[in-house]
């Protein structure tokens, strides 16, 4: 895949916007808790970046309304731009500045995710469109693991000023990237249709769709079942018996089995076919998060990485399988209404998990998920109209669903 220019250079835009996303996360909390003192105004600032995905599908719909390529281009340098905005925040008065920063750049986001989607399902071969998503998730994953280091090191070291520099230029990089892409775009076409038909013509399709609806409610109910499991992470490591710094271990196994599948993620899909990469995926998972109920130091460091491995694969079937079988003038309406579907359960699960960490012991809270989450792969076993048959038989000719 790497050979292909056009893949390439998506895979490096994504890389690059995506490592000043993860370093600016993480400084913008620390940032607000040396102005306020505040652990729950510094909490804040994941939740305004991530308000805006609540709004999915009227947000994805822009991106079907323009050119994409164009659009990420301004996208990009909006967002290089919005963050200067940041350099004159020195004082608690304006936190407020920053959150509204946080929120714009979360809303732009979703827009950019939705364009980007839409972009690489016309750019990329089809075929080659589950090693780029598996690619970009391993590729993600090492961002998750370096990023937030860097852009605490960079805030310590220099302060706030320092980082939001560095994301803004790693957005103005995006934008060459993305200039540098030769796709050929038809301009959209004016449908007629009011902006709220326009809107829920992707939600639409995802629901009447046979092989897309299941990937994305077994998403949708794996990312809940992942948000519950998330919110025991210190109250496991309780239980091991260690220090409460003994978590970002615990994160470290499971990011280098996300980074693992990532690279193995295309041909896997191509050989079981997005349903049966989704359900082993999800099955996995359910041992990784069962076992945890096991005091064992070694097991918890292989259930990570089973649950680092398992998670993504259901991710990267449903929404490779949406780019696949998406029409390109809905793509982008369908693709942030994935997003979503699939991601706003996770911060509920997350909610949900901080309520019951107290309430239920933990190896018998984490073995009915670990039962929640196989009882999640079952549906996707179930052979349905042609689910498991490959792209020569199928009207798309876009590979196994």
């Amino acid at each position: 895949m790497l050979r292909d220019r056009t893949a390439g250079l998506c895979l490096a835009a994504v890389v690059v916007s995506g490592f000043g996303t993860s370093a600016l996360w993480l400084a913008a909390g620390v940032w607000v808790k040396d102005l306020t003192g505040s652990d729950g105004l510094a909490a804040l600032c994941m939740l305004a970046m991530w308000v805006p995905s609540l709004a999915g599908p009227p947000l994805g719909a822009l991106a079907d309304r323009t050119r994409r390529g164009p659009l990420l281009i301004r996208a990009n340098l909006l967002l290089a731009v919005l963050l200067l905005s940041l350099l004159t925040v020195d004082s608690p008065g304006d936190v407020r500045l920053l959150y509204a920063v946080l929120f714009l750049y979360g809303a732009t986001g979703v827009v950019h995710d939705a364009a980007q989607s839409a972009l690489v399902a016309t750019a990329v071969d089809a075929k080659l469109l589950g090693d780029f998503n598996g690619l970009r998730m391993a590729a993600m994953e090492g961002m998750k693991l370096l990023a937030p280091l860097a852009g605490a090191g960079l805030y310590t070291a220099y302060g706030g000023t320092c980082v939001v520099l560095l994301d803004s230029a790693t957005f103005l990089l995006a934008a060459g990237l993305y200039a540098l892409l030769r796709v050929h775009e038809d301009r959209p076409r004016p449908s007629g249709d009011s902006w709220r038909e326009h809107t829920v013509e992707g939600a639409r399709h995802l629901w009447s769709h046979p092989r897309l609806r299941p990937l994305v409610l077994a998403g949708g109910a794996t990312m809940l079942f992942a948000g519950l499991n998330g919110a025991l992470a210190y109250a496991l490591v309780d239980f091991l018996g260690h220090a409460p710094a003994y978590a970002g271990v615990l994160y470290a196994a499971q990011g280098v089995g996300s980074a693992a599948i990532g690279l193995a993620s295309g041909a896997v899909l191509r050989r079981l076919g997005s349903r049966r990469f989704a359900a082993c995926g999800i099955a996995l998972t359910a041992v990784g998060v069962a076992l945890r109920a096991i005091p064992s130091d070694p097991v918890a460091l292989v259930c990570s990485a089973a649950i680092g491995a398992g998670l993504p694969c259901v991710l990267v079937a449903a929404l490779t399988s949406v780019q696949r079988e998406t029409p390109k003038e809905l793509l982008g309406r369908a693709a942030a209404t994935a997003h979503t579907l699939i991601f706003v359960p996770n911060v509920l699960g997350l909610a949900a998990g901080a309520a019951l960490v107290g309430a239920v012991a933990l190896p018998l809270l984490l073995t009915l998920l670990g039962l929640g989450l196989a009882a999640t792969s079952l549906p996707l076993l179930q052979r349905t109209g042609g689910a498991g048959r490959t792209a020569a038989g199928s009207p798309s000719g876009t590979g196994p669903v």
